[in-house]
């Protein structure tokens, strides 16, 4: 690198945000499976402890040499609904128990896989860890969890959408994180870094690091030295940002994997905010021209961002993959927390942009005493943008007990704090209890 590239990445680092979000360790637990779920527990331990034993030392080792923050290790796996459908137990718990303690004992900040894919339907096993969440997620610390509910090829499965309402619900009930962990999705990906929808794809290697890059601050400040400029200029810059930011990310990862001795798998694009001053990807959109985010031109001014980012970002990496668009997580973000809290922006604005962006209704917090088939129907049209623009959406809610619209929910670290946000009053109770499937559009039959 040239020495001033050398220098404009310091100064990204030390005043402008920029990190490396995420490496995640994918391994597969295939071979983990056994029928009697105490071996299984145990192999699923050895696996993850051998393989990824160093990742923490190699990403703090990158830190220290390179100067260039890693803010999460994390690990992700196959999903447990397939794994632990062998044995006869009537109750996940205990996998994810074996998740947690390995987690643990090699240091990473999460562990992602406690997943089932029921897009179009219930294999034996998903029914079971589905019902084992709020438990499961309420006895450990370090798990994650997701369920794809629908795919552009399967459509809707409206019953795993009503399951989710009242399992959100549930989880709810028993702890108070529990939420912030579990992710409803549609089309979820196989390599997906990011927590808390990441899991090891059944197409993966056996292992694989895949990492996932930040920066939003990064790129407001490039926008603000060109203020005035027509959108081609906005583009560009943007573009030119992501190449850089994304840059780095496979440099992180090439290392890690010849460190650990494992393939290098993919850097996910995404813009991921957090709580701090000036990390927000709101401010990136109100540096375009919008007074707050969630005003008219919001959704426009994000679909610019999402694309410049994905250019830039391609012709900087061979293999790029995950979600990589815009993350709008409300409670990470400083800048929707106070677009939510001056009005301008809501739940119904926040669906309008999960068009453009990566995943969806993220990190939103409402009324501990909104009913499951509310959450469900929430799900469900999340799951409908998704499966008819064939892009990845995902609903992350956290119904908050004893709080009413306008309360601050708080969640600590990079989760951050969440204003309650107001739902609508009319039911879709009837709606969600119909049931079956909503058939896929015409346009997924693509062969």
């Amino acid at each position: 690198m040239e020495t001033n590239q050398i220098l404009e990445t310091i100064r990204m680092i030390e005043e402008e945000n920029l990190d490396i979000r995420t490496i995640t360790l994918g391994i597969s637990l295939l071979d983990c499976i056994d029928s009697d779920s105490d071996r299984a527990c145990q192999k699923i331990y050895n696996k993850i402890t051998r393989l990824a034993k160093n990742l923490v030392k190699v990403g703090t080792e990158i830190e220290a040499e390179y100067g260039i923050p890693i803010i999460n290790k994390r690990i992700s796996v196959t999903p447990i609904g397939i794994i632990a459908a062998a044995s006869p137990d009537k109750d996940y718990v205990k996998y994810a128990k074996a998740l947690d303690q390995a987690a643990q004992t090699v240091g990473v900040n999460f562990i992602g896989g406690f997943s089932a894919l029921v897009e179009k339907g219930y294999q034996h096993g998903d029914d079971i860890l589905i019902n084992s969440i709020p438990q499961a997620l309420a006895e450990t610390e370090f798990v994650c969890s997701s369920v794809n509910i629908g795919s552009t090829r399967a459509g809707i499965n409206m019953d795993a959408v009503r399951h989710m309402g009242y399992v959100i619900k549930e989880t709810a009930e028993k702890s108070e994180m529990g939420c912030a962990k579990l992710v409803v999705f549609a089309n979820a990906v196989e390599d997906n870094p990011f927590m808390a929808g990441a899991f090891h794809g059944v197409g993966e290697a056996d292992c694989v690091i895949n990492v996932g890059v930040s920066g939003p601050g990064v790129v407001k400040r490039a926008l603000e030295k060109v203020k005035g400029e027509p959108f081609d200029v906005v583009a560009e810059v943007v573009k030119q940002t992501a190449f850089k930011i994304t840059r780095m990310g496979q440099l992180v990862g090439k290392i890690a994997s010849e460190r650990l001795n494992v393939p290098f798998g993919i850097v996910d694009l995404s813009l991921a905010p957090t709580p701090a001053v000036g990390d927000s990807v709101a401010y990136i959109l109100e540096e375009m021209g919008l007074e707050s985010v969630g005003t008219h031109g919001t959704t426009a001014a994000l679909a610019l961002l999402n694309d410049a980012v994905k250019k830039g970002g391609v012709m900087a990496c061979n293999h790029v993959g995950g979600l990589s668009g815009a993350f709008i997580p409300v409670s990470e973000d400083a800048g929707m927390i106070a677009a939510v809290n001056n009005g301008a922006l809501n739940l119904e604005k926040l669906e309008a942009m999960t068009a453009i962006c990566s995943v969806g209704l993220d990190m939103i917090a409402i009324p501990g005493e909104t009913s499951a088939e509310t959450i469900a129907a929430m799900i469900a049209d999340e799951a409908a943008i998704g499966v008819i623009n064939h892009k990845t959406t995902a609903v992350r809610i956290i119904p908050a007990k004893g709080t009413a619209v306008g309360d601050m929910v708080e969640f600590g670290g990079l989760l951050g704090r969440a204003p309650v946000m107001e739902v609508n009053h009319y039911g879709s109770t009837d709606f969600i209890l119909r049931g079956g499937r909503i058939p896929a559009p015409i346009h997924s039959f693509k062969n």
